[in-house]
């Protein structure tokens, strides 16, 4: 009786489900990739998978006709009765003949396509512009050639990753979500499934995010605005011609319009675009994207294919499959990759209610990494590959064997090995297990040795403790660094304790103290390495430091969605320091510069007394605006820039050995980022502040302002000037000061003949400073970003011309940009 019973449940089981599986080839029996495949007259569909399969779950009806439909065939309706076994549809290649066109005024037939498309744009994209749907996404990404070590850093086989050879598929992950969708931006994505080759404890990037390729919008976002081939623009950047023409399944006449850029370095594509005549819909795009239109010379080329059904009784065309194969490399490394994106199920509304979008676009269920095989099994769209099938089963039984505590401590045998040449260069000891780690710098620190002319030449070693908790997301390290100088024959340590509580709302606490040589700018914007060339090459010894015997506690939080505080209190004891060598590398007789700002000819003046003070400060950071995604183990905040950002501090100086050291400083500062589409982007910021009661403070808690003295400036961000003296207008009492940045983004180089050739960006820049006892100081500044040879375009060149009542002085500045 239970078998009878077991019988029939699996019989009612298989009829209730009603899966549609099956292939799609050619006539000569070739398997077709990334078909479309969907039942008319709806919004569900799937996709069929690099072999050609796929499978389709369906419950409604027992009969119904299956559309099948992929670029360079004849869309096919295929009638089926449920259920069935695999069946077999056969495509037959389009016989594209392009239709009788009548040119008037010797017309390009495909522009007045294009223009038809270009101005029912707005129609077309409104038609479809509120839905609900179900989303499915597929990464794959493969590398090949990957050697042991990249500059002498060892990489291994990237966790079992790679065969022999350095090939293998190092990432593979799909999601299955609902998703809720309004154009331009809002989105509402609650991820159901999630499952990544390798990690049973992981959680799939794979969302909805940024995969809205709207081609009815004028540029799609990849590394920088792309310019669509139906964009308003489009003319001054594309040219087109009609190469096919054919009817579809429905009698829609389509055609297919070739697209080829009229410039090599703009941000364009190139490729085709179907457009269905009389709606203008787009049909399909198959366009490709070079690595460097998009200002990414690490891609090779890009591959993005969108594919649009069509449902007879809407009238609506609306994209069901989304795909985007792409090409990298360098250093002779190449990688490749495979993004799958299906819609299906679509729900159009005509509003969503108030509440349905939030600051929250993404969330995942908690137990969305512990589905089982049979619901992949029955809610996989696109049926695995055999290569992803078999790269899943080998990459979770690699995480059972090496998540193990067996191996991990058998690794951790291995590489914990102590020798006595570690005394000198460095040791690490490894819990992995407990995620545990405690490392020991050695006696000769290469990285940390620099030179000034208070240490002279000074290096640094020290212990350190981490450990992480991944089940509770919190991470605690301890350390404690020596600092020797040879000059001034000092050892300088320091001890710091940091504890993150979880990855919620980021709450820390850390604990520091000891003493150190300090910049007077506590943003201290001259680098040990930019000091050390200049000091030794040139005898410009423009870092100023000077002793701070110190303990403090800080603590922060994100208080809710968007608003971080933060607040330190800190005992200082600070003491003056002078200079201890006139060592230089190259002979010259110009005499180093005092450790006094004030007094650069002064050897014998100290720059502060020695004295303490205890110093409160609180903060507070409000991010408008941002969006984020809840996941089991966390927030990942997101900050997409379209709001700005509003940071206030209050700091107050007390119980100093004086009644003079006593201050309170307030600051405000506003920074945003606009993207101007395919013009550029802008950035700016404006920071204001005042002191009270500071009329004898120390010049250790002045407001000092990020200058440079060099010709060389790594530090790009929105708070430092090019050409003004470090500590020339440091004040103590009130100040603004504004800082304007401009790359084109090849805008206005692509179009300048010969600059064009070198693929770089046109950079320009303001900067003032505003203080009650002066007049503002000013630079204005234009250069060439992205300079360089290959895919690797670091370097930076600006040319700055300052002004304070009239012309100052200018330079030319030099940098580096990762």
């Amino acid at each position: 009786m239970n078998k009878i019973y077991i019988f029939f449940l699996l019989l009612f089981s298989v009829c209730t489900s009603a899966q549609i599986k099956g292939k799609v080839t050619d006539k000569e029996g070739k398997p077709i990739a990334f078909a479309s495949v969907s039942i008319e007259k709806t919004y569900l569909g799937t996709s069929t998978n690099e072999n050609g399969l796929f499978e389709l779950n369906y419950t409604k009806e027992k009969q119904v006709v299956l559309v099948v439909k992929t670029l360079g065939y004849k869309t096919k309706r295929e009638q089926v009765v449920l259920p069935i076994a695999a069946l077999t549809i056969v495509l037959e290649e389009e016989n594209n003949v392009i239709e009788e066109v009548i040119v008037q005024n010797k017309e390009n037939p495909a522009n007045a396509i294009i223009k038809n498309a270009i101005a029912a744009r707005k129609s077309n994209t409104y038609k479809t512009d509120k839905f609900e749907a179900n989303f499915y996404s597929r990464g794959l990404f493969r590398v090949k050639n990957m050697p042991k070590k990249i500059l002498g850093i060892e990489v291994g086989d990237l966790e079992g990753n790679l065969d022999s050879t350095g090939t293998g598929i190092i990432y593979q992950s799909e999601t299955v979500s609902k998703i809720s969708f309004e154009k331009p931006n809002n989105l509402k994505e609650e991820i159901i499934a999630s499952k990544v080759a390798g990690d049973n404890n992981g959680f799939s990037f794979n969302t909805a995010l940024d995969t809205d390729y709207d081609f009815y919008q004028n540029t799609i976002s990849f590394n920088v605005p792309m310019i669509s081939p139906i964009a308003s623009n489009a003319f001054a950047y594309y040219k087109f011609k009609l190469v096919d023409t054919f009817y579809d399944a429905y009698g829609n006449f389509v055609t297919k319009i070739q697209v080829t850029p009229k410039r090599d370095k703009e941000p364009v594509f190139e490729g085709f675009v179907y457009v269905v005549e009389d709606s203008w819909a787009l049909y399909a795009i198959d366009l490709d994207i070079k690595g460097y239109r998009s200002q990414n010379e690490f891609l090779e080329t890009l591959k993005l294919v969108q594919n649009y059904n069509f449902n007879p009784e809407t009238k609506l065309w609306v994209k069901n499959l989304q795909s985007f194969d792409f090409q990298a490399g360098f250093f002779g490394i190449k990688f490749n990759g495979k993004f799958t994106h299906v819609f299906s199920d679509y729900v159009f509304k005509e509003a969503f209610d108030k509440k349905t979008f939030s600051r929250e676009v993404v969330t995942i269920a908690a137990n969305a990494n512990k589905k089982e095989a049979t619901f992949w099994d029955s809610n996989r769209p696109v049926p695995l590959t055999e290569e992803e099938s078999s790269n899943y089963i080998k990459k979770d039984s690699v995480f059972k064997v090496r998540s193990s505590k067996v191996y991990l401590d058998s690794i951790d045998a291995k590489t914990n090995k102590f020798k006595l040449l570690k005394l000198i260069t460095g040791y690490t000891y490894k819990n992995s297990f407990k995620k545990s780690s405690f490392t020991y710098q050695g006696l000769f620190n290469l990285a940390s040795l620099n030179f000034n002319t208070v240490q002279g030449y000074h290096i640094s070693s020290g212990f350190y403790f981490s450990k992480y908790n991944e089940e509770k997301q919190k991470t605690t390290r301890i350390g404690t660094d020596f600092e020797y100088g040879f000059s001034d024959l000092r050892l300088r340590p320091t001890a710091y304790f940091y504890h993150k509580f979880n990855n919620t709302n980021d709450l820390y606490i850390r604990l520091a103290g000891g003493n150190k040589a300090a910049q007077f700018n506590r943003e201290e914007p001259i680098g040990g390495m930019v000091n050390t060339v200049s000091t030794l090459f040139f005898k410009n010894n423009f870092m100023k430091v000077y002793e701070k015997e110190f303990a403090e506690i800080s603590a922060g939080r994100e208080v809710i969605n968007g608003i971080f505080l933060n607040a330190k209190f800190a005992y200082e004891n600070r003491k003056p320091l002078f200079n201890t060598t006139d060592y230089t590398l190259i002979k010259s007789s110009d005499a180093y510069s005092s450790n006094n700002p004030f007094l650069p000819n002064n050897d014998d003046v100290a720059a502060i007394s020695k004295h303490h003070l205890l110093k409160f400060n609180v903060g507070a950071r409000f991010v408008f605006g941002q969006k984020y995604i809840t996941r089991p183990d966390g927030k990942l905040n997101i900050n997409d820039g379209k709001f700005p950002v509003l940071q206030l501090n209050y700091e107050k100086g007390f119980s100093g050995s004086s009644k003079n050291y006593a201050f309170d400083y307030v600051e405000a500062k506003v920074s945003y980022a606009t993207n101007l589409s395919n013009k550029g982007e802008i950035t700016s910021s404006i920071k204001g502040g005042k002191f009270f009661n500071a009329s004898a403070i120390s010049f250790v808690d002045y407001k000092h302002f990020n200058g440079n003295q060099t010709h060389v400036k790594l530090d790009g961000s929105l708070s430092s000037f090019n050409l003004l003296p470090y500590y020339s207008h440091s004040t103590n009492n009130q100040f603004v000061e504004t800082h304007v940045l401009y790359n084109d983004n090849g805008f206005i180089s692509n179009k300048i003949p010969l600059i064009n050739k070198l693929a770089v960006n046109i950079v320009g820049g303001f900067h003032q400073l505003n203080l009650s006892n002066s007049k503002p100081y000013q630079e204005v500044s234009v250069g060439l970003d992205r300079l360089g040879f290959g895919k690797f375009k670091l370097f930076r060149v600006e040319y700055v011309r300052s002004y304070q009542g009239g012309f100052r002085g200018d330079g030319v500045l030099f940098g580096l940009r990762f």
